[in-house]
């Protein structure tokens, strides 16, 4: 069965704007929430750079039923391990079998602000899997004490501890990244935009874990409006190359001035043609994920007015249209071709 969520973006949106969204996703049915973590925007354009875990605190206080995930965490430079594991409690206890953690092997952008040495990817996933039992043992309760190769934990316990831990979520977007997720991770997520680490997830027998997908769309009746407010904000889906190397959103900036706004676009879905959505949506690189997020862009001042307007249906709930609705309505109509097994033989998978 798939369910449908909606991403919450910390780089586009200001505190209030998120709760206010989260708490309109839930009143409209959309299933779970997936909200980024980071410290800086990756362009000025987008202008937002709030502290997830305030904005969580909040969203737990002003909602009931929806679930919420960060997409992603990186528990291993920017912040240690012992403290994210601190947070996630803590979550967990406020939203009890509501709250999810995605982590992953985070961006020089975000993880550089402190002076530390940005690691190669080889050790970042060592890092990751390393921080991720670092979490766990602290979760088994009591006081605890960890050596690791990276980290070090003294005498530390988590008193406010939740009656489950919550599920870690291994953000993927290669193979080897994908077998790490499958290794230790409760569930894999992925943006469209990536490939190669559902497969491996799969191949190694984890295949009935929870696999996150997020779809970015930028929906508006004038197409070219939309693929120009895609190429404003979101220029770093067409960048090629290791864009997590880079340091600062001047330097996104610069490499964003090489990208067109049709390379944006056969990234980013623009406009309101049904179809257009659905052939992105349907391609063999979404089969076999069982829980699809929408990530809808939008200027700031008509996000909560958009998700107000028209409503229509997503399994049986009622969703608020234009930044919510109207792609859900899309979703509910091929649902069916959603949820077929993935293609094995597509090189997407």
């Amino acid at each position: 069965m798939t369910t449908f969520g909606f991403s919450l973006s910390t780089e586009e949106l200001a505190p209030a704007k998120l709760l206010e969204t989260a708490r309109v996703a839930e009143d409209h049915g959309f299933e779970y929430l997936l909200i980024s973590d980071h410290y800086h925007p990756w362009i000025d354009a987008q202008g937002e750079g709030s502290f997830v875990w305030s904005v969580i605190g909040g969203i737990a206080a002003t909602t009931d039923k929806i679930r919420l995930g960060t997409a992603v965490t990186c528990p291993t430079i920017r912040i240690h391990p012992a403290i994210i594991a601190q947070a996630a409690a803590t979550a967990e206890v406020m939203m009890p079998g509501r709250f999810f953690l995605g982590v992953g092997t985070g961006e020089n952008l975000n993880e550089h602000i402190l002076g530390d040495r940005w690691p190669e990817i080889e050790v970042r996933l060592e890092m990751l899997e390393e921080a991720i039992d670092v979490m766990r043992t602290l979760w088994s309760g009591g006081y605890q004490s960890y050596y690791g190769n990276y980290y070090v934990v003294e005498n530390a316990r988590i008193y406010t501890l939740p009656d489950s831990p919550p599920e870690i979520i291994v953000a993927a977007s290669g193979p080897r990244s994908g077998e790490l997720a499958a290794s230790v991770g409760d569930g894999l997520m992925k943006h469209l935009s990536e490939c190669g680490s559902r497969r491996q997830f799969d191949e190694q027998g984890s295949g009935n874990r929870p696999k996150y997908l997020q779809l970015k769309v930028c929906y508006g009746d004038d197409e070219a409006k939309a693929r120009s407010l895609a190429h404003k904000l979101w220029p770093t889906v067409a960048m090629p190359g290791q864009i997590g190397e880079t340091a600062t959103p001047l330097l996104f900036e610069n490499i964003a001035e090489l990208v067109t706004e049709d390379q944006v676009a056969e990234m980013i879905v623009c406009g309101a043609d049904e179809q257009r959505h659905w052939r992105t949506s349907s391609r063999p690189s979404t089969r076999g994920f069982d829980h699809i997020a929408i990530a809808r862009s939008d200027e700031q001042e008509q996000a909560s007015a958009s998700m107000r307007n028209e409503s229509c249906r997503i399994s049986g709930s009622v969703v608020g249209s234009r930044r919510a609705g109207q792609y859900g309505q899309m979703v509910e109509n091929f649902r069916s071709d959603f949820e077929r097994p993935c293609c094995k033989a597509s090189s997407l998978c």
